[in-house]
């Protein structure tokens, strides 16, 4: 049975995701992180018993025009059951409902994301903002993973202005220096 997740589902979803971060197959994800965006997810629960965690998915809202798929995540006892599939499928009828028509996926299972209707594409036709996160990925610099689309051709296209540059002056750092009783600009 697939639910969305609640707050008390977080420790238990959150050990298979990091679970499966800890073989590098995806983003390990703090509690505070898991806690914050407990509405993103959806969560695979045995039927005998709704508080056990057998998987985890979720759907983060990009841009207007694009959501992400993240942090699938099955407990290696409830494998290749079929569950994967119903936490992406689950995802992909809440981008439906949200009016979002394209959906993204950063992934190394190819096979089986093709197999819910999505297509590999160059990494570059991602906007800027999808990347934010690789800052702390200890692959940044030598990413492997493999983006991948899926349209949804029910969903209008949406007009989706470009977020505007931030200013310059938004970046100004104050330097504090430290009182050693010296002047800064003394040699």
């Amino acid at each position: 049975m697939i639910r969305r997740a609640v707050v008390s589902d977080v420790p238990a979803f959150a050990k298979i995701i990091n679970d499966c971060a800890e073989y590098g197959l995806m983003l390990h994800r703090s509690m505070a992180f898991l806690y914050e965006h407990v509405r993103d997810f959806f969560v695979s629960v045995a039927p005998d018993d709704p508080a056990k965690i057998q998987g985890v998915c979720g759907l983060s809202v990009v841009w207007a025009n694009l959501a992400e798929v993240y942090s699938l995540a099955v407990a290696p006892e409830f494998r290749r059951q079929g569950l994967g599939r119903q936490l992406v499928e689950s995802c992909v009828e809440e981008a439906r409902l949200l009016g979002i028509r394209k959906l993204m996926a950063l992934t190394y299972e190819k096979p089986f994301f093709e197999s819910l209707g999505f297509s590999v594409v160059d990494r570059q036709q991602l906007p800027l903002k999808v990347w934010s996160e690789c800052m702390r990925c200890p692959k940044n610099q030598a990413c492997d993973e493999i983006a991948m689309i899926r349209v949804l051709p029910e969903i209008p296209e949406q007009f989706a202005p470009q977020a505007p540059p931030p200013a310059l002056d938004a970046y100004i750092v104050p330097v504090v220096l430290r009182n050693s009783g010296k002047s800064p600009l003394s040699s």
